[in-house]
């Protein structure tokens, strides 16, 4: 079950979809083509990390889109936004006033772990044979 933030931004998106399917030259006329691709936005909406704090999709620093449905949906959303606001006023405000959020932390259990290799990933070499010839190595002058 969806919150009320998650509603709203599956009715904005469906709006979006069917816009540009309706209006946009550059549209599929594949069949089923959108409703594929608005079920595939609505799943990822659901599975949202941040749940009902969930930034605008473009300061979300949690790309959950598969590229390719990324690469549409990001043209879609560019081609009809500006019109959204003719034929969805308040969807588009909402959407707009959500989109002036900040970003909410990465929930604990999506956070990066922390590295047992901290040092190899700081880019120094472990102790081992020849450890202190690499490190007069690197003491010397160059």
């Amino acid at each position: 079950m969806s919150g009320k933030r998650i509603s709203r931004e599956k009715e904005t998106i469906a709006k979006m979809i069917a816009l540009f399917e309706k209006q946009c030259p550059q549209a599929s006329r594949e069949e089923g083509h959108y409703q594929a691709l608005n079920a595939y936005a609505d799943k990822r909406l659901d599975k949202c990390v941040f749940g009902e704090e969930k930034p605008a999709c473009k300061q979300c620093p949690v790309h959950c889109y598969q590229r390719k449905q990324g690469r549409k949906m990001k043209q879609i959303m560019r081609w009809a936004g500006p019109r959204m606001l003719w034929r969805h006023p308040v969807l588009t405000v909402r959407h707009l006033i959500d989109d002036r959020r900040p970003v909410p932390e990465l929930p604990e259990k999506y956070r990066p772990k922390s590295e047992p290799f901290s040092v190899l990933a700081a880019g120094k070499l472990p102790a081992g044979p020849g450890a202190a010839q690499r490190e007069e190595g690197q003491q010397q002058p160059g």
